[in-house]
């Protein structure tokens, strides 16, 4: 339920300024550009990035654990970047450069990854057949590698989820925004799929430059599709940097730590600051230390009426937006260990895949990184399901929709199934393997269809389908107006951090437990899916505790 506050009415002449780029550009014709410039990014990232254990381990001699790691990392720099291009883009240079920046820098990324996969001076030699001794990179063909890795990660971060913000911005109407965040997925899923499966196998089959020229060039025609939609485009101005006045609320409340706090609304200071949202006129009662910060005192504010000494008072508005940020702050950190399993599974999936039959009849084989593209159908075709059909549906018999908040909560209730989906599989792989005498083998294929599989990633796809479009919509809903950028990007630091969390653990359980060796035959995967069960079990626990405690500020019909 929606927290209920007086509000006071803003004068038509202070609204039309609050949003001045309202009326000029934007719509739904800019969508086309948008979903143009998003399909040719994640066709582009992710064709190189879903295949990037198997070109390390093939054509750079590294370990499989080791490459899953190092995996873990690039897809958490990928996902932390995103934080930085939308504090740039709301604090200083806007959405377009950002976006354009970002595309320019992933294309050049993309040059030098296809040189080292073209000249075998930039690779080491490869492994001869039956050797378990093969020569490592030397130090130049790992910065080489290095750098192209860390410049298309640095594009395809700091374009893909400010774009997202880019698309809701055109829109004006709540609800045509929170159908636009599920489009948005099904447009980066279903590009996704087509790199994991023809990019993929290009690269595996073909050639590994031909795949990442192919890259190149899918990444060089968005970043020319987005260019030529410049002139529909509504441009939104940074403001100045939001965090600015989150830090003042902050300095203003303790230099004003022994003030009374009063319940009279004139003695507290009110501002339009940049919203188009109805003002609050009472402060609340959570986090009330905060409230001295909109306390007027004397010296305070100009004949004007503008304030005089920012660092000493700050809006009511700004301090209620401090409060939402610190409440949604639990809610963000259960995202964490909702996105860990999810992305510990997708490394180690592909590990599994690789010791497993993937002929697909006589001639045919599944390249072990397209496996993961089960789970990008499964969230394409379950996005368009609950859009178009099941959420309609329950609005229809509830007589209310699916909050953002219940979808993430069914989201962490079919992560956890999946997680224990993972496990069961696995312990009947390890008992076939153990069987066939294949845990003395490294490298021994078991004689297991790697569609055992495809139930466990199904499920994640489907939970994908319901948390990530909800948490993008509540971040999108529930943030102060100046931090759309950083709203929509908080998904994606979710990830990053997840994924730097799934590298620590499972070093931890590599160093502690041993049941991570290099010939996962030996190992005991099973039970580190069951312990990843135990951990989702809790944070759903965590999750509904916050939840409850939370209330929506800005519900929207």
């Amino acid at each position: 339920m929606a927290e209920t506050t007086k509000s006071m009415p803003v004068p038509a002449d202070i609204e039309a300024k609050m949003s001045p780029s309202m009326s000029k550009n934007g719509g739904f014709i800019t969508l086309f550009f948008i979903a143009g410039t998003v399909s040719g990014v994640m066709m582009s990232g992710f064709g190189w990035l879903a295949n990037l254990i198997v070109y390390l381990v093939e054509e750079f001699n590294v370990e499989s654990i080791d490459a899953t790691q190092i995996s873990n990392v690039v897809h958490g720099c990928i996902n932390l970047i995103p934080i930085l291009g939308a504090i740039i883009s709301d604090s200083f240079l806007g959405i377009f450069p950002v976006v354009a920046v970002s595309s320019f820098i992933s294309t050049l990324g993309m040059v030098l990854l296809t040189l080292t996969a073209k000249l075998s001076s930039l690779r080491p030699p490869p492994c001869e057949t039956g050797s378990s001794l093969c020569r490592p990179p030397s130090k130049l063909q790992y910065a080489v590698l290095y750098l192209s890795i860390t410049m298309a990660s640095a594009g395809l971060g700091g374009s893909r989820y400010t774009l997202a913000t880019m698309g809701a911005n055109q829109l004006d109407k709540p609800k045509h925004k929170e159908t636009f965040f599920n489009w948005f997925f099904f447009t980066v899923f279903a590009s996704c799929i087509i790199s994991s499966t023809a990019l993929v196998y290009v690269e595996d089959s073909l050639s590994w430059a031909l795949g990442y020229a192919i890259c190149f060039a899918a990444n060089f025609v968005a970043l020319a599709i987005f260019l030529a939609g410049r002139q529909f485009y509504r441009h939104d101005e940074p403001q100045g940097s939001p965090f600015t006045a989150m830090l003042r609320v902050l300095v203003a409340a303790v230099r004003k730590r022994n003030l009374v706090l009063s319940s009279r609304n004139e003695d507290y200071y009110h501002e339009q600051c940049g919203t188009n949202k109805a003002l609050p006129t009472t402060p609340k009662q959570s986090f009330r230390f905060l409230n001295r910060a909109a306390i007027k005192t004397e010296g305070d504010i100009d004949s004007d009426g503008s304030i005089a000494r920012p660092w000493k008072l700050c809006s009511l508005q700004q301090v209620d937006d401090l409060k939402t940020l610190i409440k949604l702050l639990p809610i963000w950190t259960s995202g964490i260990f909702l996105t860990t399993p999810i992305a510990i599974q997708s490394s180690i999936t592909v590990i599994q895949a690789l010791s497993m039959d993937r002929h697909l009849g006589s001639g045919f084989k599944i390249p072990a990184a397209s496996i993961l593209v089960v789970v990008l159908v499964s969230s394409s075709i379950f996005i368009a399901l609950f859009d178009r059909f099941l959420f309609p549906a329950w609005h229809k018999l509830t007589g209310r929709p699916l909050t953002p908040l219940q979808r993430i909560g069914i989201g962490h209730v079919i992560n956890v199934l999946s997680m224990a989906i993972s496990a069961t599989v696995e312990s009947k792989r390890l008992r076939t393997a153990h069987d066939n005498n294949l845990e003395v083998h490294p490298g021994a294929i078991v004689p297991m269809q790697v569609w055992w599989l495809f139930p466990q990633l199904i499920v994640v796809g489907i939970g994908d389908a319901l948390h990530f479009p909800g948490q993008a919509a509540l971040y999108y809903q529930e943030f102060p107006s100046s931090l759309r950028s950083t709203a929509t990007a908080m998904v994606s630091l979710v990830v990053g951090i997840a994924f730097y969390v799934s590298t620590v653990q499972i070093d931890l359980i590599r160093n502690v437990t041993g049941w991570l060796p290099e010939n996962i035959n030996r190992g005991r995967l099973d039970n580190l899916y069951w312990i990843l069960v135990t951990e989702g079990t809790l944070n759903f626990i965590y999750f509904l505790v916050c939840a409850k405690l939370y209330k929506c500020n800005n519900i929207e019909m």
